[in-house]
């Protein structure tokens, strides 16, 4: 990159947004760090363009004013400077300090908590990993998306600051940069790491009993997910293939895998014997299989025996660097019927067929709690079944206790099993959407996204908090990390789809949730979520179509209404409303306020709202970037409700 700095003018820093801080001493290594910032599209302050004076100007302190982002350049030479202690002091009083590292240094004290971005190692272009980390972060720090630009031509880039500034951030939030993530998110080949469980086959003789054999093969892929060695296939992708008896490395390319374990489970009476098989997906050969007989009260000893055999087996097929790491079993308990229980909820549990199905789950989770008070995985599922009935069937009075149950639950689960990510996940759930507190919920869900591995609906969830609460790089990285371990898997595309929508990136919204739609053309949802798009794009009659084909009345009627009122149809817009009312009552609060504020009805938007509050309603959750309400966004009683969910 060469340096050409034009003079500036006083318009130019007004667009800043991205304030740039380093040691004189390396400026030349900054120079094409702040070009790459600039040509993905953000308007960069940095000293340079003073003309003389004092470093710490008066238009240097309005440049730190003014950032979204204060990116600051660590160095041998930078942690000894003043000038940037006192830059990256304001970034960090704000909560808007990115932290990189030129040579390896760490940065000084009073910095130590924020992970920095090593470019020691950089290849200082837009492909390399660090520098797209530091771009993610400006871009998330700007609530926008990504888009890097193509790269130019290798005769080297010229650095026309002038041209950068007046780019400005709009073309940040273009739908260019979506093509990286679906690169990233849904493309790729398999890592010789990848491993997929596919569902075991039940030989009992009883159909009744295949809820054993499918819980043993999630419990093994439980117990392979924490390991750290190893990457595994989420459930739903592996289960695609119950009785697909398929050529094994045309299933490895359909998961995107290096390895399946495959296996089958006979229980006869007090007995149960399980026969597994690792074979290699790219060659087709078995690496390793092996057949365990068992009384049925060892089942927890074999389980963490097959996954320990399995991780061994692996890693001599991968390379020596995973020898005798086992994986780690927590939230587990040592009562075969507390097992049983517990296996026959989570089936009841993951079969959301209606409300019956729901409580039927939580009767069993209570049944495995009750024989053992420490199991922490029948608490953290008895935690997510309670808030599911709240969130979907409860009625206003009910919907508060239950979220209370919830969180109480999913507190005593983290507490039986501190190292246990999905009890952190379901006790972020029920503060987000049951207390409707955004800043208690982040917390636990960090902690479980930490914890979490390979545990696709940990990663999902904590993607979807991400978008909620305009974290839009975060909710990225964690869903393309889901959609990696769980191709096939529709809910991933439908989060992936949520999370466009919230960051106002439509069409791509569009394209994600068609995706879902081919993996699961029946599952409900997914029509609306388009319909919302295509409204928001101004496409009325591609979103009316949409609503047609939605089951879901609560995302229905809301596009009926609002589309019968933009076309001039104020009795049928007024039909859907009172459809709407009947049909869900106080469940559809926010949904009203939807409506009416689309409505240009701005008092009676505010009135359901409030009511929306007071009943606990968890569409309160949408409310920072639901672009239904932008109507009343710049109403200080909107500011107001944001504040107290602790948005802001």
């Amino acid at each position: 990159m060469t340096e050409s700095v034009p003079p500036t003018d006083e318009s130019d820093t007004r667009k800043s947004t991205v304030f740039f801080s380093y040691s004189r001493e390396d400026q030349a290594r900054a120079i094409p760090i702040i070009g790459l910032i600039q040509d993905a599209g953000f308007s960069t302050w940095w000293d340079g363009m003073l003309e003389g004076g004092e470093r710490f100007s008066r238009s240097t302190e309005e440049a730190l004013d003014r950032a979204k982002a204060v990116v600051v350049l660590w160095s041998k030479t930078s942690v000894q400077s003043h000038w940037v202690h006192d830059e990256a002091t304001r970034g960090r009083d704000r909560g808007i300090l990115i932290p990189l590292s030129l040579d390896g240094t760490d940065p000084p004290l009073g910095f130590g908590q924020f992970q920095v971005i090593n470019l020691a190692k950089s290849k200082m272009d837009s492909s390399d990993t660090e520098i797209l980390r530091m771009l993610r972060a400006i871009a998330a720090s700007h609530r926008a998306v990504l888009n890097v630009p193509a790269p130019s031509a290798k005769t080297g880039l010229t650095f026309n600051r002038r041209w950068a500034l007046g780019g400005g951030v709009a073309a940040v939030a273009g739908a260019a940069g979506f093509a990286i993530w679906k690169a990233d998110l849904f493309g790729g080949s398999s890592t010789r790491n990848s491993v997929a469980v596919l569902p075991f086959d039940n030989l009992s003789g009883d159909p009744e009993q295949r809820y054993f054999s499918d819980g043993l093969a999630s419990e093994i892929r439980s117990n392979l997910s924490r390991n750290a060695l190893l990457e595994i296939v989420g459930q739903t992708s592996s289960n695609q293939f119950r009785d697909r008896k398929g050529n094994i490395q045309s299933i490895a390319r359909e998961l995107k895998v290096s390895f399946l374990l495959d296996g089958n489970v006979q229980r006869v009476g007090d007995k149960v014997k399980i026969a597994v098989e690792l074979t290699d997906g790219r060659s087709g050969t078995n690496k390793w299989s092996k057949i365990f007989e068992r009384q049925l009260s060892d089942i927890f000893a074999v389980q963490s025996e097959i996954a320990s055999a399995v991780a061994g087996a692996l890693s001599a097929a991968m390379d020596e660097s995973s020898a005798g790491k086992k994986a780690l079993q927590v939230g587990g308990t040592r009562s075969l019927t507390a097992f049983d229980a517990y296996l026959r909820g989570r089936e009841l549990f993951e079969s959301h067929i209606d409300e019956a199905s729901e409580r039927a789950a939580l009767a069993k989770l209570e049944q495995a709690i009750a024989i053992d008070p420490d199991y922490a995985a029948a608490r953290a599922l008895r935690s997510r079944t309670l808030a599911v009935i709240a969130n979907q069937y409860a009625s206003a009075v009910e919907r508060k206790a239950l979220y209370a149950d919830a969180v109480t639950e999913a507190q005593r689960a983290a507490k039986a099993a501190p190292n246990f990510a999905p009890a952190y996940a379901a006790l972020g759930y029920a503060l987000f959407y049951g207390r409707l507190d955004a800043a208690a919920a982040r917390k636990p869900y960090e902690q479980a996204y930490t914890l979490a591995k390979s545990d696709v609906d940990v990663l999902s969830r904590f993607a979807v908090y991400c978008a909620r609460t305009g974290r839009f790089v975060a909710a990225e990285t964690a869903i393309n990390r889901a959609a990696i371990l769980d191709p096939l898997n529709s809910t991933m595309f439908k989060s992936a789809g949520n999370i466009k929508y919230a960051a106002k990136a439509y069409q791509e919204a569009i394209g994600f949730g068609r995706k879902a739609l081919a993996l699961n053309p029946q599952r409900s949802t997914l029509h609306g979520d388009i319909g919302n798009a295509y409204l928001m794009l101004g496409d009325l009659d591609k979103a009316q179509a949409e609503f047609a084909l939605e089951t879901n009345t609560l995302l229905a009627l809301p596009g009926n209404a609002i589309i019968a009122q933009k076309k001039g149809a104020r009795g049928r817009a007024k039909a859907a409303l009172l459809a709407l009312i009947s049909e869900h009552g106080d469940n559809a609060l926010y949904q009203q306020a939807q409506i009416l504020a689309q409505w240009g009805d701005k008092e009676d938007a505010f009135a359901a709202l409030e009511k929306a509050y007071d009943v606990a309603d968890s569409g309160l959750v949408y409310l920072l970037n639901d672009p239904f309400l932008d109507p009343l966004r710049d109403d200080p009683r909107y500011k107001a409700l944001l504040g107290q969910l602790k948005f802001v």
